[in-house]
Formats: structure tokens, sequence, C-alpha cells
């Protein structure tokens, strides 16, 4: 599958169209139906406490007319009283129940998103990673999961609150008296048109606030990662600078859209306040007429301050789910990326002989049409292959293809006599040991790290694996010896000791193909040695291609490939090249003269 102008990787810078709204309710459907009755008790729960409020109106308005009346006593106030009491004490503690199995909800749902996100980025192939920074993808795991969790906790007990609290007190209120009714809930078919036009505007807005989110979180990121380069160009005060304008551009953002927000809740509240004006000019009026009791009266008042809360609640739900909604978009296109390296599950893992043969590869990166290997045929058996090349020649592409990190047409590699496009990513990955050009390691142990492709190996298959990438010495010189902390991204450790533990980790994984691009050019010449020494006695009857411009280390391999603008342009021994390649035998005389020099200083 040749990449061309029309391959997935153009196809998805691309702006998405809008996703439908059942399909980003399937993200989270599933966890509902899991947790079916945990939310069923949660419900429940507040429903009961919303009954019992609604009871107490009706217990105030028994007080009061019986105040009214005369007809009172003070055994009857008591036991109203006590019965108030009990209910408020009822109430806190389902309140409690409901926020238990709610939010506590809400937080499991957000736990399973985020690793459902986790894993799927580990199964993502490398123009992925082209196409997303960090940030992006931490902005997707914190900020906009943070936002789906409310909208799946807070904002469905909002709703569910709002909308049982509104049908049961105007019910109540109906009941009372309907005209009165019907004048204090008149405004509000103007919040809910409000609350339409609003929603719409704090959709786009809060999508924006993410976007920039995701760009200061790589920017941070990156400055980080950085911040010995920064120190040596002194461009503290410029990052500083550019941080200060992105994190302002933030704040107007968050202020456009809590603009949106500011109208929502005076609204819903002038709404109620409005609704509350006309049943106190009316009502006070019915009741001075003898048309409703003093009790109903301060009942019916009672349901409307009820009635205000969810009217409030409009404007709040609304912003809690536009951010959901927005986020759970972002997170659905995010799971919704699929790599482009096929990946076939159901195959043979066993019976391969780990040898590659390359049939008129050629391969382009998917961001690219321009290929960056053309026409290579070539077969990779046991023995040390190095490659040399000048800068973009194809040298690391060529490795990374071979490491299945890329997609390639069918009938261009084949591993152990078979189609790679019909074998699993697995089947390949799991026969090669792969140090690139910037070893990788993390802020853990010097044995954890070595260990991470075998985390089980014991200290003694750890250290001997040190001992063949020549840095066991460099490991006994630190404090807590293979129990040290490296730090982040190894800054304890130097440019060669990174590699020679990237070599040594994969020396311990023992697989029978090691590809090592340019992965020991921070080492000095006589650890080279060293290295090499332990990588003839470790890799017998093994396949090693070896990435270097380095004569010495090239000159020690059992045959070199030269590579010129993507292509093979000649194969020999470090004899015969010397002889016979112009590029190499330049490239000989400068590094001996070089020697030379420093020899003599």
């Amino acid at each position: 599958m040749q990449n061309t102008d029309s391959s997935p990787g153009r196809a998805q810078t691309e702006k998405p169209s809008p996703v439908r709204l059942t399909r980003l309710l399937g993200l989270v459907s599933p966890i509902f139906r899991q947790f079916r009755l945990r939310i069923l008790a949660g419900c429940l729960s507040l429903l009961a406490v919303d009954l019992m409020q609604l009871i107490i109106p009706r217990i105030l308005k028994r007080g009061v007319d019986g105040l009214a009346s005369g007809t009172s006593s003070d055994g009857m106030l008591l036991r109203l009283a006590g019965l108030i009491l009990f209910i408020a004490f009822c109430v806190n503690g389902l309140r409690f129940v409901w926020r238990y199995m709610i939010i506590g909800f809400s937080r499991i749902l957000e736990m399973l998103v985020r690793e459902r996100i986790f894993a799927h980025i580990l199964k993502m192939d490398a123009p992925f990673f082209e196409k997303h920074t960090t940030g992006d993808i931490m902005a997707h795991i914190s900020n906009d999961l943070s936002a789906v969790q409310m909208a799946c906790g807070m904002g469905m007990i909002a709703a569910m609150d709002a909308s049982f609290m509104s049908i049961a007190a105007i019910g109540f209120m109906l009941h009372i008296h309907v005209s009165l009714t019907l004048l204090a809930i008149l405004p509000m078919p103007f919040l809910a048109l409000f609350t339409r036009i609003l929603s719409g505007k704090l959709h786009k807005r809060f999508n924006t606030v993410q976007e920039q989110f995701s760009l200061m979180t790589e920017f941070t990121r990156s400055t980080l990662l950085s911040v010995r380069l920064i120190k040596a160009y002194t461009m503290e005060k410029f990052r500083t600078g550019e941080f200060d304008a992105m994190g302002k551009k933030y704040v107007r953002s968050n202020l456009r859209v809590a603009v949106v927000q500011g109208f929502m809740f005076p609204i819903a509240t002038l709404t109620g306040n409005i609704g509350m004006l006309f049943v106190l000019l009316f009502g006070g009026r019915l009741v001075v007429e003898g048309r409703i009791s003093m009790g109903d009266f301060v009942a019916f008042i009672s349901y409307l301050y009820m009635l205000v809360w969810p009217m409030m609640a409009i404007g709040w739900v609304a912003n809690l789910v536009q951010r959901g909604l927005t986020s759970l978009e972002r997170i659905h296109g995010l799971l919704s990326a699929r790599p482009i390296l096929p990946d076939i599950q159901a195959t043979e893992k066993t019976g391969l002989t780990p040898v590659f043969s390359l049939r008129s590869l050629t391969f382009s990166y998917p961001s690219s049409p321009e290929p960056v290997l053309t026409d290579i045929t070539l077969d990779l058996g046991p023995g040390i292959h190095g490659v040399a090349g000048r800068t973009g020649s194809g040298k690391s592409s060529l490795c990374k293809v071979l490491a299945r990190l890329y997609p390639v047409s069918d009938g261009q590699i084949f591993f152990g006599g078979r189609d790679v496009n019909t074998l699993a990513l697995d089947c390949v990955r799991s026969s090669i040991g792969y140090v690139g050009q910037e070893p990788i390691v993390f802020s853990e142990t010097i044995s954890a790290n070595i260990a991470l492709g075998r985390p089980d190996a014991n200290r003694d298959e750890i250290e001997t694996a040190a001992r063949h990438a020549a840095i066991h010495d460099d490991i006994m010189t630190f404090p807590h010896g293979y129990d040290t902390l490296i730090g982040e991204r190894g800054i304890k450790l130097s440019g060669g000791q990174r590699q020679r533990l990237a070599l040594a980790r994969a020396l311990l994984c023992d697989r029978p193909i090691l590809l090592i691009d340019d992965g020991l050019s921070a080492v000095d010449v006589a650890t080279e040695h060293e290295v090499f020494a332990g990588l003839r006695s470790q890799l017998q009857q093994k396949t090693v291609v070896i990435v270097s411009n380095r004569i010495k280390l090239l000159s020690m391999t059992d045959h070199i490939l030269i590579l010129e603008e993507g292509r093979i342009v000649q194969i020999g021994t470090h004899s015969q090249l010397l002889r016979e390649n112009a590029f190499y035998r330049t490239m000989y005389d400068k590094q001996m003269r070089r020697e030379e020099v420093q020899d003599s200083v």
C-alpha cells in the first residue's frame, strides 16, 4: 500500500465533519449500562431527597393555618418541628448516598475512558504521533475528560433534580391555585429560548478554549524537556514572552466563555424573580380575598423557591452539557483515529526464520509524497550489516520500515519468506531489538530501564547485558549502582551512557534481529571497540544492522551498504569500498586525518 497523494495521512489533515450525538453517547453508554444498578440507587436516593423536600412546605402550611385559625397548640407545633428535623436528617443521609453513588460513578467513568484512550494511543502507529502532539493528547486525557466527568456526574444529577423538582413543584402549585401557577411559570419559555441561543455559542467558544489549552500544554512540555538548551542560548525571556502571549490568549478565550455563562445565570435568576413578583402581586390579593389560605400562600412561595433552583440549574446544566459534549467530540475524534499500518490479528507466530528480504522497496512517509527509499532489493540474514550514507540518504527510514513502524506496499518486504503485510505486527516486532538515534530512557532506576523489554529479568541477567554493552563499570560509579534513579529523560546520564543503556536493553531481550540506528554515535572510539566485541560474542547467528558513518565501526562489520538519495549504490566489504566507492574513501580519509591530528596533540 504505497503512500500516494490520497494516503490516509493526507486525509487526516482535513477538518472533521460534525459527529452525530448518538455516536458521541456511544462512547459512554456501555459504561452506564455496566453500572446501571449503582446509578439507579443514586437516582432513587436523589428522588427520595426531592420528595422529602416537597413534603416540608405541606408541613409549614399546616402549622401556618393552625396559627392563623388559632387551633394550633405547643404540642402540635413541636411535633411539626420534630418532623421537619427528622426529614432534614434523612435528606442529609440520602444526599450522601446519591453523591457517593453518582459522583463516584462519574469518577469510575473518567477512569475507564482514560484507560481506553491510553490503550488506544499505545496501539497507534508513527503517523498518528506526527499529527497529534503530546500536549494535545495530554489535554484530551486531562481537561477534556474532566469536562466529560462533570457532565456525567453533577450535570446528570442537576438535570434529573431540576426536571423532577420542576414537575413536582409545579404540580403542587397547580393543586393550590391553577391561575397563580400559570402566572408564576409565564416567563419560563423565554428562559428556554435564551438557553438554546447561548448554548450554541458556548459550544464553539469552549472548543477554542480546549484547543488553546492543548497548545499551552505542548509548549510547556517541550520547554521543560529542552530547558538546558534554552538556558544555553539564553532564551528564557523569549520563551517566557511566548508563554505569556499564549496565556493571555487562553484567558481571553475563557473570558469569552465566561460572558456566555454570565448571561445564563442572571437570566435564569431574573426569570425566577419575575415569577415571584407575579406571585406576590396576585397571590397576596388572593389571600386578602380569602380565596386561598395563608398556609397555602406560604406553601406556594416555598414551592416557587424550589422552582427557582431548577430555573437557575437550566443554565448551569446547559453549560456542563455543552462542555461535556464538546470534550466528548474531541475524545471521539482521538479514538476514531485508526492506524495506517495494517495489523493482522490471527496469524502464525512460530516457525518463521528471522531474516528480511526486500524486493523493489519504495517507501514514502504518509505526510509527504516524495519517496525516501527507492527500488531497494536486499537480503538481510545472519551476520553484521553496516549501513552508511550522507545525511538524508534514507538510513534511519530503512530501520524504521524494517521495525514495522510504517506501512509498505504488498510484496516489498518479506519476513521469514512471508509478506509482512500478512503477518501480525507483534510477530515481526517481537523478533527485533531496536536502538534508535535518540535513546529513550525513563525516570526510573537503571535496572528498570534496562529490563524494560523483560520485566521478569533478574539482576544477574541485567548486569550481563550491561557488561556486553560496556556500561556496567559506569553504572557502578553511581552511589546506588543499578538502583540509581536517573531522572527525567536520563538527565543524570551522558549521551553515550544513554545509548549504551538502550543497547543493554536490546541485548537483554535477546532477539534474533538487532537494529542499531546510529545508536553508538555518542560513544568514544575505545568504548565503541569494547561494545562491538561484546556484540560479536553475543550475536552469533543473529541478524544485526548497524547504521553509522564511523569507519572503524563499519570496518568490523561483515559487509556495508552505501545509500544515496534513498537508493543502494553499492554493497561490499570495508576493503572493497575503499577501492571502489568515492564517498566511502573520502569519509575514511577525513576520519583518519582527524585521528592523526588528535594523536599528535
